[in-house]
């Protein structure tokens, strides 16, 4: 499955794969197993965050999957909390994941008033040191970013956001590849009604369950996807989003849920 999954540019060399293991609140030696399963079922992009708690888990996972490390795509994320101490908090992110590099880092949130600005010149510090492949956002608006923008010359290469069909925002993304940026989706089935008979109808003509078909709706907008899950049904049914597409009435219908 690995090789079928399509990524998107982030920088030269730096390829994104669209469809992602999320592991917001899997921890322990659940995020260990869950991990491993995900990196044996196909997927090559893990997202995790210092504030997660498993990034160790996560590291030893690569590890044992006997995987190059080349071959999978890692994101983290720094607390905002973090915030100043930007350095110690990649270094420490590195040491647990085991690797030298991530290929993308995050800021989690936007810092405290005044503090997004030196938090980017620390990112873009440490990746021209070499700690992180590419650079991003996470919940940040386009006022925000263009701040960032404005300031250093160096546009964030990912925002990730909360996406839903209810938080479908036209203008947003059209804010966002105004300005090149990647958005991926999280808490994409969390925030929705999984029995609206629209969706209903939708997964039924498709013989595709409704998480699928919210799912692949993201990816028709061309937003990366990041569901998690601790069984491998549903990660291997998550992965074959890939594998049908939606029509554009159906992705009009989606839009206005």
């Amino acid at each position: 499955m690995a090789h079928e999954i399509p990524t998107a540019e982030l920088a030269p060399g730096v390829a994104l794969p669209v469809v992602g293991f999320g592991t917001w609140q899997i921890t322990g030696t659940s995020a260990y197993e869950s991990t491993r399963t995900a990196l044996d079922v196909g997927y090559r992009h893990i997202d995790t965050a210092t504030m997660y708690g498993n990034e160790a888990e996560i590291g030893r996972a690569l590890r044992d999957s006997g995987l190059d490390r080349s071959d999978v795509f890692i994101t983290t994320k720094l607390p905002p909390s973090q915030a100043g101490r930007e350095r110690q908090t990649i270094e420490a992110s590195l040491k647990a994941l085991g690797v030298d590099y991530v290929d993308l880092w995050l800021i989690h949130w936007p810092p405290s008033r005044g503090k997004s600005l030196p938090t980017w010149v620390s990112f873009l510090e440490q990746r021209d040191a070499g700690r992180a492949r590419s650079l991003g956002v996470s919940n940040y608006d386009a006022q925000l970013i263009d701040e960032l923008i404005r300031e250093t010359g160096e546009t964030p290469v990912v925002n990730q956001v909360s996406w839903s069909p209810s938080e479908h925002d036209p203008k947003f993304l059209d804010e966002m590849r105004e300005r090149r940026i990647v958005v991926e989706g999280y808490s994409s089935l969390k925030n929705t009604r999984l029995d609206d008979p629209r969706l209903v109808a939708i997964a039924a003509a498709h013989d595709a369950t409704v998480p699928q078909v919210v799912l692949r709706w993201q990816l028709h907008h061309d937003i990366v996807i990041i569901p998690k899950s601790t069984r491998e049904s549903r990660m291997r049914e998550n992965l074959a989003v890939l594998g049908f597409e939606l029509t554009a009435d159906e992705i009009a219908a989606i839009d206005a849920v």
